[in-house]
């Protein structure tokens, strides 16, 4: 769910061990067409207490300039192209399991490759992981959960919702104090 087509699959690998090595995860990665065709990536810094990462706008273009390198060796990609590099955003898509686990309780929209439940869309609260199993507590039907396979997730992003803008609030505000507590050897002036 990283890559929709063939060729984002194949850039991932190009470009997934680039990633880990500047200290980043590719969360999604999209080659989108048009007249002018655009690698989108978007990334995060892996949280060592397993929560959700962080960039800033300097790991962009860490991770951007990093990219460029390989893909200017290697030219996967016929043709001109545009490179963008984000974060994930705080209504993120979902593409990874470990998304599902650090997302519960948060509202969530799920499509299937197929029908589950007499549908393939899905709307409700992210209601844990087991195994490779996702649980979503349906919107606007009491007590009723669908436990899908993670294998049949072609798409699933977060819903933007105060609760999801409090969490993004209070881990700024925890990252900010942690900063200015323990400032990185970047953040000291000589």
């Amino acid at each position: 769910m990283r890559g929709k087509t063939s060729e984002d699959r194949s850039l991932i690998e190009l470009l997934d061990p680039v990633a880990e090595a500047a200290g980043y995860e590719i969360v999604r990665l999209r080659l989108m067409g048009g007249q002018t065709r655009r690698l989108q990536i978007m990334a995060e810094r892996p949280d060592p207490e397993g929560g959700v990462g962080y960039m800033d706008v300097a790991d962009c273009a860490k991770l951007s300039r990093a990219v460029s390198e390989v893909l200017d060796a290697a030219d996967p990609i016929a043709g001109e192209y545009l490179l963008e590099v984000s974060t994930p955003g705080i209504d993120r898509p979902l593409t990874r399991l470990k998304d599902f686990e650090l997302f519960e309780g948060h509202e969530a929209r799920l499509e299937l490759d197929r029908v589950a439940e007499g549908r393939k869309r899905f709307r409700g609260e992210l209601a844990g992981v087991e195994g490779d199993t996702i649980g979503i507590n349906l919107e606007g039907e009491d007590e009723a959960t669908a436990y899908l396979p993670f294998a049949w997730i072609v798409e699933a992003k977060l819903i933007l919702t105060d609760q999801l803008l409090k969490r993004g609030a209070d881990e700024r505000a925890a990252r900010l104090s942690a900063e200015t507590e323990h400032p990185s050897e970047d953040d000291v002036e000589e």
